[in-house]
């Protein structure tokens, strides 16, 4: 048990530093970059682009990824099944996983005030406000 805890916290540590390292250039660039995390969470949550922190987002989505991937190899390297299976597993746990925490992380992001404010009236409103 000690030792797959101590298995998640290196490969965690690991993923981080990659995806920090990776990410690095998103985070300092005065330019608007867009991962495909950040258009997700856009999208999904109608997030106002002006209003994002990128640094902090970015960095919670460094962590994110970090803690899917190292959560699934601990969890693939414990199962005593067969490499097939253990394949099939790992896929559809890292997808959970993947919503689950994006899910979180768009909670969050509507939480800090980061979403839009514009309010959207159905068509039978328009025709009564006019």
């Amino acid at each position: 048990m000690l030792y797959n805890l101590i298995f998640f916290l290196i490969l965690f540590v690991i993923a981080w530093i990659i995806f920090s390292l990776i990410n690095r250039a998103k985070i300092n660039t005065n330019k608007k970059y867009q991962m495909a995390e950040v258009k997700y969470l856009i999208s999904r949550f109608t997030i106002d682009k002006k209003k994002i922190d990128y640094k902090k987002l970015i960095r919670l989505i460094n962590i994110a990824n970090a803690f899917i991937i190292s959560f699934v190899c601990t969890i693939i390297s414990v199962l005593p099944l067969k490499f097939l299976w253990q394949m099939l597993i790992g896929f559809v746990l890292l997808f959970v996983l993947m919503f689950l925490c994006y899910e979180l992380l768009g909670i969050y992001a509507v939480k800090k005030g980061w979403k839009k404010n514009g309010k959207r009236l159905s068509k039978n409103r328009e025709k009564v406000a006019k």
